[in-house]
């Protein structure tokens, strides 16, 4: 696998009525997702326009700590309950010309 950083970008916007429970599952997933040994960043936006769409902005360090952040149990718990509460999409980014700082 690649030792690239590699970003992902989702989008959730919550389904009627389960904007505050999504909100609830995103806050309680960052300490736990920016504890993980490969993860660089991992930051919850919300839309100014539409109070119940959501971006999070991950970052990990290689594709490696990608496929461990999939294999935790509070990733598991995220996949699994998700899909009731928000629509979502996805993208996984590879560094094409990144800045460093």
């Amino acid at each position: 696998m690649s030792q690239a950083p590699v970003k992902i970008t989702a989008r959730l916007t919550a389904r009627g009525g389960k904007a505050d429970e999504l909100r609830a599952l995103l806050l309680a997933m960052a300490p736990q997702c920016r504890a993980e040994p490969g993860n660089l960043r991992w930051d919850i936006w919300r839309d100014a326009a539409s109070p119940d769409r959501y971006v999070l902005d991950e970052l990990y360090c290689d594709a490696e700590a990608v496929e461990a952040h999939r294999q935790t149990p509070h990733y598991q718990h995220y996949l699994a309950t998700i899909p009731s509460l928000a629509d979502r999409s996805a993208l996984v980014l590879e560094a094409v010309a990144v800045a460093e700082r």
